[in-house]
């Protein structure tokens, strides 16, 4: 599929990738600098060509607005709402605060710390197809969210480790994760189950995780620790060429003191096989310097995320669509 379209200019951004013949992100500027490149005329240009630009963000993976006047979150919901996808309610361990109709914070936990590579709510049963990020305030220093291809993690550590991928793929992956009653805003995984669940009553949020295809274990401090298995390693979807996804979140779960993950029987991954995973993960990423009024249209099916760590001021808005 052609990239050119007559409301649109490609561009190129500091970072960019050439990944199988794709360039991710996809850069597409206003086609004149500083002119119609108002929130109307955007607007505009992606009524008029929705179905190209959805086409774009699976073939890229990834699509990048810039340069143009998106001022706020209101621009940013009228931006997601253009394309009529369906909303998906965020479940998860990052503490969120909703803005204004679709759109959310981003993880509030402490900038200071890195958020690990993730597809976005890959533990339950409905994912988003794909997540849209806005960047209000750009951060002085750091704070990218570098993204990278999911399909090259898995070529890669089937090259390298055959066997043990077969076997958990064959086994399927079981995590544990562990959640205070109330939020903690000091932690990027603080998120409580009250919040999470949408319920202070522990029989409902038992059905409510039951729904999500999670179990559920009370703690004494009245937090909860949840069970999710089997879980797959790897997944392919529709329309993405056949290509296996690390549909997973075995590094960023794997050993940590409020989460764990191994395959489903209890067989423990060797601790040599996750940390160069890592470091694949790691080689494979994409990052860019936010601007003012980008906005990020991520391929959640096909595209592991994550934050780095950022100097103060930084706001980065969120929304999720099925």
């Amino acid at each position: 599929m052609e990239y050119t379209c007559k409301d649109f200019k490609v561009g190129k951004c500091e970072g960019e990738k050439i990944v199988d013949g794709e360039t991710m992100p996809l850069v597409l500027n206003p086609i004149e600098p500083n002119k119609k490149n108002d929130i109307n005329s955007l607007l505009e240009y992606l009524e008029n060509n929705k179905d190209w630009f959805d086409n774009m963000i699976t073939k890229n993976s990834a699509v990048l607005l810039r340069g143009f006047d998106v001022k706020n979150a209101q621009n940013f919901n009228d931006i997601v709402e253009v394309f009529g996808w369906e909303d998906i309610r965020y479940v998860g361990p990052a503490p969120r605060t909703h803005i204004y109709k679709r759109v959310w914070t981003a993880n509030e936990g402490p900038l200071s710390e890195f958020i690990y590579y993730h597809h976005e709510m890959v533990l339950i049963k409905e994912f988003p197809k794909k997540v849209i990020l806005y960047c209000e305030i750009p951060p002085p220093e750091g704070g990218e969210t570098p993204f990278v291809p999911s399909f090259r993690v898995t070529e890669r550590m089937i090259e390298e480790f055959p066997e043990a991928v077969e076997e958990i793929e064959k086994k399927g992956l079981k995590y544990t994760f562990s959640a205070p009653s109330k939020n903690d805003q000091g932690s990027m995984r603080g998120r409580g189950w009250e919040d999470a669940f949408g319920t202070s009553d522990p029989i409902e949020a038992e059905k409510r995780a039951k729904a999500l295809g999670m179990e559920m274990e009370w703690l004494p401090n009245g937090g909860v620790k949840t069970i999710l298995g089997p879980r797959c390693l790897t997944k392919v979807f529709d329309g993405r060429k056949g290509r296996r996804m690390w549909f997973n979140t075995l590094v960023g779960m794997y050993g940590k003191d409020i989460s764990s993950a191994m395959m489903f029987d209890g067989t423990e991954i060797p601790q040599n096989i996750v940390k160069r995973c890592e470091e694949i993960i790691e080689e494979e990423s994409i990052q860019f310097k936010w601007q003012k009024g980008d906005v990020l249209f991520l391929d959640n099916w096909a595209t592991l995320h994550g934050r780095r760590p950022s100097l103060p001021p930084r706001k980065v808005l969120v929304a999720t669509c099925k």
